[in-house]
Order: C-alpha cells, then structure tokens, then sequence
C-alpha cells in the first residue's frame, strides 16, 4: 500500500511507523511570555509538550496571513505568513527601553486568561514592529538578499498588495480604482516608487516570519517532531493571489458544498473557483511555488477539501446569500473527467516536493477520489462519528476495519470537540435539513415533530429520535406519505437512531449509557483511534486536553469552528491554561501511557 507509488520516497523518509499527533491552531496556544497571541517560540514549548506526551507529529492550521475574518483558509495570501505570530524576543531592537515599555503594555491590554482570542492585538503588534523597523536599517544581509530572490515570484506583489489595500482604506482590491485593481504595470511602478518604505516593511516581515518559522523547524528535527502543515485548497477573493493572478481564477463563482444530511442548504464559502486549465497552461507554477514554500517549513502537508482538484461545487457569485449552496453546480459538469484532473494534479505535487502528502477527503465524495488518493500512497482522514458501515449494519467500524493508509482522528477543527459531539449531536439529525426535507414532501413539520423527537434531548440545531420510533415502519406511518418517496428520510433515521448506544457497545463500557461526556468513556473513544489500523492518529488539542477536568461548562462552547458561518467564536478559542501549566500538567503522563498503549510512542 506505501510502496510501488508516487509517495514512496516520502514515507521512506518519514518512516513506515504508527505515529500519533496533535492537531492545533497557533493563536489557540500561548505561555507566560506571550504577547496578545501565540508566536512562533511558543511552538517550542508544543514541540517539547509533544516529545512529552509521547506525540510525534503536530498538525497546525494554515499558518498564512490572516484576512478580514481571521478564517485560516480564507487567507490574503497563500504564501505570505502571519505576522502577528512572530516572536517580538527574536527581533533585533525589540529589546530596547522603550519598546520594552511599549510591549509590556500591550500584554496587559490583551491578556490571554479568556476564552477568545482579541484580533486587534495584530494592529497592535504590526504598529509596534513598523516603529522597531523604522529605528533599524532593514536588513542587507545575504540571508535576506536570498529570501528576495527565492521568492520572487510572491513576495514584493504581496507586498505592494498590502500597501495598496491600506491606501485604498482596506478596500477590496476588486473595489479599487480601475488602475490599480487591474494592475496598471506603469500605474503600479509609480506607486512602488512613492511608497517604497511601507513595500520594504511588509518584505521585512516576512523576512523575518520565514527566520522564525525556519529555525522551529531545526527544533522539531532535532526533537524528532514531524511538522504537519495544511494548504488551503482555495484562497480569499480579497487576496493577493487572485489580484495578482486573475487569469486563474473563476470570478464569476464562489465555491462551497451541496446539501447533505448535516446542512440542509449546503455551505457557500465565497472563495472563487479555480481555472485549471489556464493553470495548467502555465505549467502549474502557482501550484509548484505554494509547494516549495510550504516545504521550507513542513515534513507533511494536508490537501485541504482534496475532491474539489477533482470537482468543486460552484455557485454563481450573483446567487442570494440566503440560499447558500442549494443552486450550486459540480465543475467540471462531466463526471469523467474528474479522475483525471484530480490524479493529473496530484501526481504533479507528488513530483515537485519532498513532503509527504496527507488529504482530507471527508464529505460526500465520489469513489474515484479515494481510489486515486490509495493509488497514490495518500493517507486520507477516518474520522470516527463517520467511520461507519452506512449501506447495511449502519453502525461504527472496527479499529482494523479503519483504512490501513489514512489518520484516525476524534473530531477535526471544523466539527464540534468529542465530548460537545456526543453530548449534542450522536444520535441526532440536523433540524433544518429535516424542516426542508419536510417542506419539500409537503409534510407539516410542526405536526409529526412531537412525535418523533425528544425535546428534552434535542439542542443546538439537533433533534434526538424519541425512543419509541423503533423502526422505519413507525416513521413512514407518522410522516404519513409512501415508503418510496421518503426513500432519505430511512437512510437518515437509519445511520442516526440509537447512534451513542450503538456507539457506547463500540467502545465496549460497562453499565448503562451515559448522556454526559466523562475521561472513561472519552478515554475509550481515543482507544479505537489509537488502535486503528490507521498509519496515523492524530487528534484536536481539545480532544486531548479533555482527559483532565480543565474545560468547565457545555463543551460545544469550546468549538474551533462552525463552518458557513462568521462570528467572532470562530477561529479565536484559546486554551485555558497556558503550555508552560500544560507541560507540568498530569494529563500529559495520561495521554503518554494511552499511546504507549498503542504502540504508536
């Protein structure tokens, strides 16, 4: 399975071994000595927690620059990094006085003992650089001659695109006057010319991220952690890339994901589309050069949303919001065509890195893209709420029957935490999904609600099956319409009725089942996943960390992420306890002795 394809070199460099890891966002962690937000040094202190636990892979979100909702894959650049992560300790002046004064302010005004993340600590952060750049000549060394140089093809538009954007009051670029929005090569000359510092500042940055971010690299080899990076499968409309490479981008479409049995009218993420067929007449540079700066940081990367290189859903730009994804459309249109172009793309990132390749290939997918992901070497993700047999037994899989060549994980950044999953949403069905599914057949939902659902147990959006609906007989007499027409509505009852007491035999506990999430059974629930047959297990921060009593209230509080929406919870949750506590913490000789267990130490 890991021989005799594309990917054999990486995983002879990597290692045919059971591995276990973490999965984190960088602004969630931070120590003592962190200012705002997390940085790059107190990536050491993770690796060093990492090595402790007994983890040797940490899987971090997409590390670039932030845009205008903070959303890690919806970046102004798929290149550039974020500057609020940098390490104020490791910049040269920082040290002084009065910048000292400044910095310990700041700290005190951005406290990190909350539950969210405070975004306006990167104005602050930026500010504070910009007057550290200004009272030191910028770099002339080698070193900053050859990043330049090296890259080239991304980093003075990004930063001419940063200028522009504040110039232009932060509008979009798609807003900006016609010269600049469509790249007035004399146009731009002149603004370069005139706003020459501000240009230079923004190449310092990131100058001194990829420093950095480089020297946590050595620290992790030498500590025997993998660095698992993540590429966006698409980047912000407002982005660098787009503006300046408009020829490779569908404008006309925003892409997102069609209605299924968890949104009932499907995501619409906004991102637009890819042309790759022009990318491809370029030769795939764009895609050659995000690979080769990633593989400047990471043993691994992720392929985010890998089925949409294959086929993505496609929704007109001038489509109501309100509607999300429902009018959406598969392109390329021509089903066989997406083996194709999904293995075509692939296999030229397989030959132009080093990094072994990872894919989330979670969702309703076609057969072709896991058939291609085995036949290329590429682990894809088993995630357990859905590794299940759907078709007949409609119950969870065995730790061996999980794929042989994939990473086993409890929950992802875009699901809730285990624990808020199976206290509010095993054994459930999404309300509005059943409400348009309803509409759609004619059924008075208001009617028949009572008489399927529990209302003491169903919460956030989720309706739980009372215990008396005991058989898809009983549901197609109370939804009152012919079996053949509700052909959905079984197969949803099916895979989703008596689903934590199906789930509680699984995981082999004792007793009756319980409602609240507890160590025991959490504890059992990452047992099966470390005993998958899986190559890797890699599992959320939070996961982990809910194996001690530090997490207080609902856990559905404690979510990453609630994709298809925008709100200040998301993307900005933060540990509560910092990884200087962490290390000293008995969880961590906790989560050691359940990997050694596993034999994945």
């Amino acid at each position: 399975m890991f021989t005799a394809n594309l990917s054999q070199d990486k995983w002879k460099r990597i290692g045919l071994r059971k591995r276990s890891g973490i999965l984190v966002s960088l602004f969630s962690v931070y120590s003592k000595d962190s200012l705002g937000i997390g940085d790059f040094e107190d990536l050491k202190l993770l690796i060093d927690w990492s090595k402790k636990s007994g983890n040797s892979i940490i899987q971090l979100l997409p590390m670039n620059d932030l845009g205008a909702t903070f959303c890690p894959y919806d970046g102004s650049s798929s290149f550039a990094l974020e500057p609020a992560y940098l390490s104020l300790g490791q910049i040269k002046g920082a040290q002084k006085r009065h910048f000292r004064k400044r910095i310990a302010e700041i700290k005190e005004k951005f406290p990190l003992d909350r539950p969210y993340l405070d975004y306006r600590i990167k104005k602050e952060k930026i500010n504070l650089l910009w007057d550290i750049y200004l009272e030191y000549k910028p770099d002339e060394s080698k070193g900053f001659k050859d990043f330049i140089r090296k890259n080239s093809y991304w980093v003075f538009d990004f930063a001419l695109f940063k200028v522009l954007k504040d110039y232009q009051n932060d509008l979009p670029w798609y807003e900006w006057e016609e010269k600049y929005k469509s790249r007035d090569l004399k146009e731009l000359t002149i603004f370069s010319r005139s706003h020459e510092r501000k240009i230079d500042f923004q190449v310092w940055l990131q100058w001194q991220l990829y420093q950095q971010f480089k020297a946590i690299k050595k620290y992790a080899e030498k500590k025997k952690i993998l660095l698992k990076g993540d590429l966006p499968i698409l980047v912000s409309r407002d982005s660098a890339d787009i503006w300046q490479h408009q020829e490779f981008f569908k404008l006309d479409f925003a892409a997102g994901a069609p209605p299924d049995m968890y949104t009932a009218l499907g995501q619409r993420w906004g991102m637009p589309t890819y042309d790759w067929e022009k990318i491809r007449q370029d030769n795939y540079r764009y895609l050659l050069e995000r690979l080769k700066y990633a593989a400047e940081f990471y043993g691994l990367l992720r392929i985010d949303h890998v089925v949409g290189l294959f086929r993505i859903w496609s929704i007109p730009y001038d489509e109501p919001p309100e509607n999300k994804g429902l009018n959406g459309f598969f392109d390329p249109s021509d089903e066989s065509k997406w083996g194709k172009q999904g293995k075509e793309i692939l296999s030229f990132m397989l030959k132009n890195t080093n990094m072994l390749l990872c894919a989330e290939d979670l969702g309703v997918i076609p057969k072709i893209c896991p058939q291609t992901l085995k036949e290329l070497g590429i682990p894809g993700n088993d995630v357990q709420r859905w590794t299940k047999d759907w078709k007949i037994k409609h119950d969870f899989l065995k730790a061996q029957e999980y794929r042989q060549l994939s990473v086993a994980m409890l929950s992802t950044h875009d699901t809730t935490n285990w624990p808020a999953w199976w206290e509010n949403e095993a054994g459930t069905v999404d309300e509005q999904l059943f409400i348009h599914r309803c509409t759609e057949r004619g059924i008075d939902y208001t009617k028949i609600k009572e008489k399927l659902f529990d209302p003491q147990l169903s919460r956030n959006g989720r309706l739980r099956w009372l215990n008396s609906v005991t058989s898809a007989k009983i549901l197609v007499d109370i939804l009152g319409k012919p079996k053949e027409v509700l052909v959905d509505f079984i197969e949803i009852y099916e895979n989703s009725f008596k689903e934590k007491e199906k789930l509680w035999r699984h995981l082999k506990l004792d007793g009756q089942m319980r409602e609240k999430s507890d160590s025991e059974i959490l504890k059992a629930a990452l047992k099966v996943t470390l005993d998958a047959q899986s190559i890797f297990s890699i599992q959320l921060i939070t996961d982990w960390l809910y194996l001690a009593d530090i997490f207080k209230g609902d856990p559905y509080q404690y979510r990453l992420n609630t994709p298809g929406t925008i709100s200040a919870k998301n993307w900005s949750q933060l540990l509560p306890l910092s990884l200087d506590k962490l290390l000293r913490h008995p969880v961590t000789s906790t989560i050691r002795k359940l990997i050694a267990a596993s034999g994945r130490i």
